[in-house]
């Protein structure tokens, strides 16, 4: 366990350095931050006035060397539009990403489960609601995410007026957002719990049990679904890290106050310490998920448990 756990924290130094150097040279090589400040109106002098001011007229060689030094020590730099510590920004508005990420997840899990059980319980035999649903997840799998917030919007928002969606002013403002989140999530997650019940469904163990006399929905809930949820928990892993790091869109479409609606006012912006800071921690975080849903699979399935041994 503890060489696993230094060769992890070895690929997240590696992937730390890759990602800061190339978003670094890359952010400075599209945009004039020192123009973008000053404005379209702003002459040469001023331009060169703000370079100077906050060392951007320095070689960018040495800008680098300052940078990779100071987030030695946590010191990812100051937002330019705030004034405060960009770390600062982030960890203000990381707890609400969060929080749309775990309702989102759960209520992925909550749906997915039981969908995904109920279709690969037909056993090759589907019947006419079984199809229904399955058209219906397929549907779902292939349609955008800003599809379903702006139908939401339309909907439940603009025609019927029961929701809000725009802020964080309540808990019927997180309805939305989630319902968005989750529909793209659950159509994979229910897709490949359906194909590992029915790979379950067709083992001897299974037959076994049923010729013991064990009826159905025992041998679905007791003896399929537990083993096929094994398969899924490395994807529920990877949704979670995706949720964390690609709902850009959807805080923007509701004015979600997370760190995805702040990366996009940062870039617009060229708040490039902002713009860093972001990538790096939610790079740590998918790192982290993406490393804990592993070594949760691993715990939790006994042949690797026996292969370690």
């Amino acid at each position: 366990m503890r060489q696993l756990l230094l060769t992890r924290l070895a690929n997240l130094a590696v992937l730390l350095v890759a990602l800061t150097t190339l978003l670094f040279f890359l952010l400075r090589a599209t945009a004039d931050q020192a123009a973008m400040l000053a404005g379209v109106d702003a002459t040469p002098e001023q331009v060169a006035e703000i370079r100077a001011q906050y060392g951007l007229d320095r070689p960018l060689w040495r800008q680098y060397a300052d940078y990779m030094a100071g987030l030695a020590t946590l010191d990812f730099g100051e937002s330019l539009v705030s004034g405060k510590p960009a770390l600062a920004d982030v960890v203000e508005r990381l707890p609400w990403t969060l929080l749309l990420a775990a309702l989102a997840m759960t209520l992925t899990i909550v749906l997915a489960i039981p969908i995904g059980a109920w279709l690969g319980s037909a056993q090759g035999r589907p019947g006419p609601a079984r199809r229904a649903a399955s058209a219906v997840v397929f549907v779902l799998q292939g349609m955008p995410g800003f599809v379903v917030a702006l139908l939401l919007i339309e909907i439940f928002a603009v025609e019927l007026r029961w929701l809000p969606f725009i802020g964080n002013e309540g808990l019927d403002t997180w309805i939305m957002p989630t319902v968005t989140l989750a529909s793209f999530l659950v159509p994979r997650l229910a897709r490949v719990v359906a194909a590992n019940v029915a790979g379950a469904l067709a083992e001897d163990y299974v037959r076994t049990a049923r010729a013991a006399g064990a009826s159905a929905r025992e041998i679905l809930y007791r003896h399929a679904l537990p083993n096929a949820l094994l398969g899924a928990t490395a994807l529920v892993g990877t949704q979670f890290a995706f949720l964390l790091s690609g709902s850009v869109i959807t805080e923007s479409i509701f004015a979600w106050p997370g760190v995805g609606s702040l990366l996009v006012r940062a870039t617009q912006n060229a708040d490039f310490a902002v713009v860093q800071a972001v990538a790096i921690v939610i790079a740590i975080l998918v790192f982290t998920v993406n490393a804990g849903a592993d070594l949760a699979f691993k715990a939790l399935d006994p042949r690797l448990r026996e292969r370690r041994s």
